[in-house]
C-alpha cells in the first residue's frame, strides 16, 4: 500500500540555513527542525544568533549557531572545514542570507553594488560549492535551496543590485542543477513575495506602499515568514527527489496577475 507519511520526514538530516537568526531564515530553520532535522543557524550578530538558538532548543530542537560571514570566501571555507573536523555533514543547505540597498542607479556607488552582489548571489555560489563538494564525496546526494525573490523575474526602481542578484539566483540554481543533478543533489529556489520582515519594515510602514502591496497581491495581504515553511520542507525532503532546477514562488499570487 502506497504511503506518504515519511516523504517529508527529515529525521537524521542536518540543515544549514544562512542568515537564520531572524526573519525568513529563522522561520525556515524552525520549520526544518519541526520536520526532524538538526539545524545549524548562521548569522553575524552573536547576541541575536544565541537568542535564536536558545529559542529553538526551548522548543525541543537540536540546534546550534555558526557565526561566519557568508560574503567572505575564506570564512565560508573555514566554516565547512570546522564542520568536517567535528564530523558534521550538511545534508540540506538553504542559502537565505541577503541584504538590501535602495538607491537610484545614477547615484549608486560600485562598493554598494558589489556588497549586495557578494552577500545575495556570490555567497550562494560559494556556500553551494563547499556543500556540494562534500555531498559528492560522500555519495549520498543532498538538497540545496536558494532563496530568490519576486525580483528574480521582475524589476523595481531603486533596487538594481538586489534585482540583479536575485535574477542571478534563478540561473545559478539551474547551473547547479546542470552539474549536480546526476550526482543526487537536487537544487531548487524559492521566490518569496512581499513578506513582513525587518528588512521590509520601512515599506510596511509606508501607507501608500502597504496599500499597493495588498492591492497588487491576490490574497490581499503581506506574507508571513511561516508561509515559506511548507515549501522549504518539501524542497529539502524525499518528496522532491525528482524536482530540481525550479524556482517556486510563494507570493500570494503576485506573479500570476497583471
Amino acid at each position: 500500500m502506497l504511503t506518504t507519511k515519511n516523504l517529508f520526514d527529515l529525521t537524521g538530516k542536518t540543515a544549514l540555513v544562512t542568515g537564520s537568526s531572524r526573519g525568513l531564515g529563522n522561520a525556515m530553520a524552525r520549520g526544518l527542525a519541526g520536520a526532524g532535522a538538526r539545524v545549524l543557524l548562521n548569522g553575524m550578530n552573536p547576541e541575536a544568533l544565541d537568542k535564536a538558538v536558545a529559542a529553538l532548543k526551548a522548543e525541543g530542537a537540536d540546534a546550534e549557531g555558526l557565526r561566519f560571514d557568508v560574503g567572505k570566501e575564506e570564512d565560508v571555507v573555514a566554516a565547512f572545514k570546522s564542520l568536517d573536523d567535528r564530523g558534521i555533514a550538511v545534508d540540506i543547505l538553504v542559502n537565505n542570507a541577503g541584504i538590501q540597498h535602495r538607491q537610484p542607479m545614477v547615484e549608486l556607488e560600485l562598493k554598494d553594488w558589489q556588497r549586495v552582489i557578494d552577500v545575495n548571489l556570490t555567497s550562494a555560489f560559494v556556500m553551494g560549492r563547499e556543500a556540494a563538494k562534500r555531498m559528492i564525496a560522500r555519495g549520498t546526494g543532498g538538497k540545496i535551496v536558494n532563496i530568490g525573490s519576486l525580483t528574480s523575474d521582475l524589476a523595481r526602481a531603486t533596487i538594481a543590485p538586489y534585482t540583479t542578484a536575485k535574477g542571478g539566483i534563478k540561473l545559478l540554481t539551474k547551473a547547479m542543477t546542470a552539474e549536480w543533478a546526476e550526482l543526487g543533489i537536487q537544487v531548487n529556489a524559492i521566490g518569496p513575495g512581499y513578506i513582513s520582515t525587518e528588512m521590509n519594515q520601512a515599506l510596511m510602514d509606508d501607507p501608500k506602499f502597504d496599500a499597493w502591496v495588498k492591492g497588487r497581491t491576490p490574497v490581499k495581504r503581506w506574507g508571513n515568514p511561516e508561509d515559506l515553511i511548507g515549501t522549504v520542507v518539501f524542497l529539502s525532503s524525499p518528496a522532491s527527489d525528482f524536482v530540481t532546477g525550479q524556482l517556486v514562488y510563494v507570493d500570494g499570487g503576485f506573479t500570476s496577475i497583471m
